[in-house]
This record gives C-alpha cells, sequence and structure tokens, in this order.
C-alpha cells in the first residue's frame, strides 16, 4: 500500500483530491495539510512515499516544500498540483514526477499513482521530461507519454495521447537520443515508441505499424532492422 500526502491551502481541494485517491486499491494511509508548515510536520512525523503538492500555497509553497524534500533521505515522490502551469518548468527541476493541472480528473489522477507506484516498486530514475511550447506557454511532458515522432522539416512532432506538440530537434537527433528508451525508426517521417504500438503488419505489401490508432507506414529501407528489433521484444509481428 502506498501512503499519501495531500497538501493544498484550500480544504475542498484537499477532500477532493483525497477522496479520489481513497478510491484507488492502492493507496493506504492519506495524510492531509492545509498548509505548507502542516505538509512539513506531516513529512517529519510519518511515513510517506508521494506528496501530492500545491504549487501556490501563502507562506510556504509545493516549491518550498519540494526543495526541503529534495534534502531528506529517501524522500517522497512529489507530484505538483496546480491550476496554472507557469512554474512547470521549475517544478520539474525539483524533480517532480508528474504535475497535474486542475480540476483533478481521476483517469489522468490514476495515471499519475500508477506511474509513481512503479517508479517506487522499482527503484527507478524519474522520467525524462522534455520541455514544449503550447499557445506561447511552456510545458513539460514526459518522454514515456510520446506515441511517436512525426519529422516536419527541421522541426520534429511529438505525439502524445492528449495533443502533439513541435519541438525545434531534427527527427535524426532523435533517433539516436531515443533509441535507448525504446524508440525505433520506421521511416524517414516517423520515430515510434515501441511501447505503444497496437498492431503490425510486417508481410504485408506496404508494410505498416499501427500507434495510438495512427496507421504508420514502414519503408523498406528501415523494415529489417523494425523485424530485427520485433525480434528481441514481446511484440510480434501479425500479418
Amino acid at each position: 500500500m502506498i501512503n499519501v500526502l495531500v497538501a493544498d491551502d484550500e480544504l475542498p481541494a484537499v477532500e477532493e483530491l483525497a477522496f479520489l485517491l481513497g478510491r484507488d486499491e492502492r493507496v493506504g494511509t492519506i495524510h492531509r495539510a492545509s498548509s505548507g508548515s502542516e505538509a512539513l510536520r506531516v513529512l517529519e512525523n510519518e511515513s510517506v512515499d508521494i506528496a501530492f503538492l500545491d504549487i501556490h500555497m501563502p507562506a510556504l509553497s509545493g516549491l518550498d516544500i519540494a526543495r526541503a524534500i529534495s534534502r531528506i533521505p529517501l524522500p517522497p515522490a512529489v507530484v505538483f498540483v496546480t491550476a496554472d502551469e507557469d512554474c512547470a518548468l521549475e517544478a520539474f527541476e525539483l524533480a517532480a514526477v508528474d504535475y497535474l493541472l486542475k480540476p483533478v480528473r481521476a483517469e489522468r489522477l490514476a495515471r499519475s499513482l500508477g506511474r509513481v507506484s512503479e517508479l517506487i516498486r522499482d527503484g527507478s530514475p524519474a522520467p525524462e521530461m522534455i520541455t514544449v511550447d503550447q499557445g506561447g506557454t511552456t510545458r513539460m511532458i514526459r518522454r514515456d507519454d510520446v506515441r511517436y515522432v512525426q519529422a516536419q522539416g527541421d522541426y520534429a512532432r511529438l505525439h502524445t495521447a492528449e495533443a502533439s506538440y513541435l519541438i525545434r530537434v531534427p527527427l535524426s537527433d532523435l533517433e539516436q537520443q531515443w533509441a535507448e528508451a525504446g524508440f525505433l525508426r520506421i521511416h524517414r517521417s516517423y520515430l515510434i515508441s515501441l511501447n505503444h504500438v497496437e498492431h503490425l503488419k510486417l508481410g504485408a505489401v506496404h508494410p505498416s505499424v499501427t500507434v495510438a490508432r495512427a496507421e504508420l507506414p514502414i519503408s523498406r529501407r528501415h523494415l529489417p532492422s523494425v523485424r530485427d528489433k520485433l525480434g528481441t521484444t514481446r511484440i510480434r509481428p501479425q500479418g
């Protein structure tokens, strides 16, 4: 069971998040705090695996608490909860493992909790984060949320389940940098995440792979490497 702390200066927000967390069978004790100082007292006296911190609390903000947490041995994982994205970059510089926007949706919270649970269980480092711009706002997204990448000149478009983001990095650079993270080049225009492959057609006249409901072509040039890679994974060709 995972013990969590919910810290927010608005009591209704505390209770709403605690209610959603309480519906998850993976969650054990839920500690509540309505101020930064109260949150620190909980962290000093209780066993907490994940701290859900509101960023904009008076006196001691969620960022202040995260800085304090980073200095203690075996710190809990930090997930920031906020109504805006202005502090996203600073949040992930503090090694936050996720960033939830209010109002928090149950399915998004469950996904976040699952990811953090895996990190705790496996002792894995915090996930790789990517800085993107969207409508003049700087956002941070998780690399493992990226389903596939599409080349667009000197840019690359990152496709996730919720949106797509344009970054000024050539696809060839991402191919090299993300190879060890399970990304595979299948075409001059596409790089895919093997973790998100839904369907494969390797023996067809026009071989393709389906990722996030998008059927993407596999070029003749890349087909041998795709076959070799699939041979070392659990993915098996269909068709």
